[in-house]
């Protein structure tokens, strides 16, 4: 329960809960207890990655292999689909821890009366209807009103509005909001997950990753590929079964046919993510939801907050104006003193100090500053001073001030105080009974403070207008302000809007304002939440820049959520990005970044294309020839080098280009061309070399030591096993196969990234010629492969046979010949007539 304590304030009338209707609101669950995770469990995240759809396929099929001893096959079946399944569920599993630390609350005790007298409890244990104390520092941890006393809260973090707002009997204080001046008592109507403080945690909680045009394309080749898949199998495996294959061989065709589906584009996202995303890191931006690392490249309006943000969320002094009042005093001087001998500093005296260092005064008595009295003073041996808002010592100035000097400043986006002293100066500053008072007072002087602006603002909004990319702040602050400070920083701030005006609006009203709006004032987090949700509704890629909790939930409902690191914890917990060091300029860069990663991406999507569209043709036509089977499960782990190595550097050798809109038709035009001809000579390669294999076996010709060789390779006895000619023909068949299409896609990339104009049919020549030693690297390998013994036997291909090359060789010139004639003369285009389609519209 906690340890009575000696409350600073009277016990409010009446004697707060009793022991026994505490313990009945326990039993109701009405207890300000922690709020608990709500994102998907362990389970749940570890049963979603390994057994999705394509896992579940693939380990099947390596049961199988591995109760028919073939282990190699196995491996080579399902690795793929377990690491990309430990990749997601590692990263689903940290963001989830993540976010089930996140609370908003702290856990500090606080005071309540319970049977008549004050008792010190840890919060969590407030029960609603207690009677809680609220004192100044303190956070307020739940929702209720004022029942006795009066403060002021600061709700900034909830709000974003910077001033303390005073709360007197009968007003609501909400939970997650501090207390900065005064004291209460507030009754406790929501407590736990009902409160403020809680429902906003259980928002920001709420798992709300977007995936990225990228991987939504990614995604619907894949689908697309398996629809076709499984349509190729049925035909294949129904084909098989009549003519009566055995299940060892059934399963080997399957394995085959799964591995069609490029399922490794989404392991090479994942890396090519994790690798932008440390660049980044090095750049000032930590990506925390590793896609943000892409997302960030299609934004094209960026959200932001005002302070923390487009400010540093200090003052800086401006200038000072000496009045009439003011003559023959050193306002400088006084300022510098006034600064030095505040109890409490605050941003206007911070301000003060820095611009003007001084000594302390001898203080007899002081009026802290209360956004209440709106104004603060000093009382010396020398008289009193007073520094305030000028609209809050009006009533006491005997000389007003000058015409049109604080509205002029005021509408720049400046912050005017007046310093004053008394008429008499031997006046003080309190009434008789000792409450702060005005006496008659003389302006001496106008005091004019600016919001500091980030150093690097302007010209990372210059920067990205030139970019096209909009930008929008939403503030808790008074629009004119907000406005003023915008036009300071390079936008074109337009007629400014208060939050409150978009509580009446439809969402069709409301798009059509956010649409032509710049600035948006006094902003509550539900009305920056729908802001947000309408430049989605208008099909633009959004970007929330905030620090505080009340930016939270237009974090979570844009494409990318990013966060100050001097920032609330709530907020950088649920950013998809962290701006290290504060700076809004770090978002080029990283754009930059996502860029390259799109590029490299986008090039790799070309060569994993064209691999498994060649793949797949070539099963078609061999099986539609009656020919052996082309691929053996382990022949496919081949694309390692095909495929594997050259993603993983052309992703790093990346260039920062737009990313491509038309980036599936480009595929098409590419890819179809590049597996229509690639499996057309591949096929003739195979079916030459089957038929000159079985020829030879069947005319008794065949020399000795070839035949040893095949009877190693097929495990079979010539002359005693009636299949050992078809199995012979067909690995040899597969080892020419495998020979041509690894060295034509080898030859692919070169046509991606041509170094010469002899490859560059499709694109235009680089400068860069690391592709090129790339492709000799990967040519070397490959040779080093089928020259030896055992990792040619891991592969399923025979040793190096010169009557293989006198067969490829020749085959891969023609290829070449006839694949550049396509590129150059457009052949796709001109047999679909792409041209006369209709051009969309917008």
């Amino acid at each position: 329960m906690g340890q009575p304590t000696t409350a600073t304030s009277v016990v409010p009338p009446g004697t707060g809960l009793s022991a026994a209707e505490v313990a009945e609101r326990r039993r109701a669950g009405a207890v300000n207890a922690p709020v608990s995770g709500t994102s998907r469990t362990y389970a749940t995240i570890l049963r979603t990655n390994v057994f999705s759809f394509y896992n579940t396929i693939l380990f099947a099929i390596g049961v199988v292999l591995l109760a028919l001893g073939r282990y190699n096959d196995a491996l080579t079946s399902v690795g793929l689909g377990l690491i990309n399944a430990v990749v997601g569920a590692v990263q689903e599993i940290r963001a989830k821890r993540k976010l089930d630390r996140l609370q908003l609350l702290d856990r500090a005790d606080v005071t309540v009366v319970r049977d008549g007298g004050p008792v010190r409890l840890p919060a969590v244990d407030v029960v609603r209807g207690d009677l809680v104390h609220v004192r100044p520092g303190g956070q307020i941890v739940v929702d209720g009103p004022v029942v006795a006393g009066r403060v002021e809260a600061d709700e900034s973090l909830l709000t974003g509005e910077s001033d303390p707002v005073v709360k007197e009997t009968g007003a609501t204080l909400r939970s997650g909001s501090h207390c900065v001046a005064g004291e209460c008592w507030q009754r406790a109507d929501a407590v736990g997950a009902d409160a403020y403080a809680g429902r906003l945690t259980l928002e920001a909680r709420r798992v709300t990753t977007d995936t990225t045009p990228l991987q939504r394309q990614i995604d619907f080749v894949v689908r697309l590929t398996m629809a076709l898949v499984v349509l190729m199998s049925g035909a294949i495996l129904a084909q098989a079964l009549l003519e009566g294959f055995s299940l060892l061989r059934v399963v080997q065709i399957t394995a085959v046919l799964s591995g069609l589906v490029p399922y490794g584009l989404f392991f090479l996202i994942a890396v090519a993510y994790t690798r932008g995303a440390a660049r980044i890191a090095r750049r000032g931006a930590l990506v925390q939801q590793v896609n943000a690392v892409e997302s960030v490249t299609h934004v094209d309006v960026v959200c932001t907050d005002k302070t923390g943000t487009l400010t540093t969320g200090r003052l800086t002094l401006k200038e000072t104006e000496t009045l009439a009042g003011g003559a023959g005093v050193d306002v400088a001087q006084v300022l510098a003193g006034y600064a030095a001998s505040v109890t409490d500093p605050n941003l206007t005296s911070a301000a003060l100090a820095d611009a003007l260092p001084g000594d302390a005064w001898d203080v007899r008595d002081e009026v802290p500053f209360t956004s209440s009295l709106r104004w603060s003073g000093l009382v010396t041996g020398h008289g009193a001073w007073v520094l305030g808002a000028p609209d809050a010592l009006a009533g006491a100035l005997r000389t007003p001030l000058p015409a049109d000097a604080v509205a002029a400043r005021a509408a720049s986006g400046l912050r005017v105080l007046l310093l004053a002293r008394p008429v008499d100066p031997a006046d003080g500053l309190r009434d008789t009974g000792g409450r702060p008072s005005l006496p008659a007072l003389e302006p001496v002087a106008l005091v004019v403070l600016a919001d500091e602006l980030r150093p690097e603002v302007t010209d990372a909004v210059a920067r990205f207008r030139a970019a096209g990319v909009t930008i929008k702040v939403l503030s808790g602050d008074d629009p004119r302000t907000v406005a003023a400070l915008a036009t300071q920083a390079g936008l074109d701030a337009g007629e400014p809007v208060a939050g409150p005006d978009l509580d009446d609006l439809d969402d069709d009203a409301l798009d059509r304002l956010v649409a032509r709006t710049t600035v948006f004032g006094r902003v509550a987090p539900e009305q920056k939440e729908r802001i947000v949700a309408a430049l989605r509704r208008a099909g633009r890629h959004v970007a929330m820049l905030g620090d505080g909790v009340n930016d939270a939930r237009a974090l979570k409902g844009a494409h990318v959520g990013i966060a100050m690191r001097s920032g609330s914890a709530v907020t950088r917990d649920v950013a998809d990005i962290v701006l290290v060091d504060d700076s809004f300029a770090a978002l080029l860069p990283a754009r930059d970044e996502g860029r390259r990663i799109i590029d490299g991406l986008a090039t790799s999507m070309y060569v994993f294309l064209a691999r498994v569209a060649t793949q797949g043709l070539v099963i078609l036509a061999v099986t539609l020839l009656g020919l052996g089977f082309p691929y053996s499960p382990t022949q496919v782990g081949l694309t390692l080098l095909t495929v594997g190595i050259p993603t993983f550097f052309l992703t790093m050798w990346a260039r920062p280009l737009p990313p491509n809109a038309n980036l599936l038709g480009d595929l098409g035009r590419f890819v179809v061309p590049a597996a229509v001809v690639t499996a057309g000579v591949g096929t003739a390669v195979y079916t030459l070399l089957y038929e000159n294999i079985l020829r030879g076996f069947s005319s008794g010709r065949t020399p000795a030591e070839i035949v040893d060789e095949f009877q190693s390779y097929t495990g079979l006895v010539y002359g005693r096993d009636a299949d050992f000619a078809d199995a012979a023909a067909t690995i040899g068949a597969q080892t020419g196969l495998s020979t041509f299409v690894s060295l034509s896609s080898f030859v692919l990339i070169l046509l991606l990234m041509p170094p010469h104009r002899v490859f560059a049919s499709w694109t235009p020549v680089i400068a860069d010629r690391r592709p090129a030693w790339l492709v000799l690297a990967l040519t070397a390998a490959f040779a080093a492969v089928v020259s030896t013994p055992a990792l040619s036997t891991y592969f399923g291909l025979t040793g190096a046979a010169w009557p293989v090359y006198a067969v490829v060789l020749p085959a891969v010139l023609g290829w070449f010949a006839l694949l550049s004639l396509a590129y150059r003369s457009r052949v796709l285009d001109r047999i679909l007539r792409v041209g006369d389609l209709p051009v969309p519209r917008g």
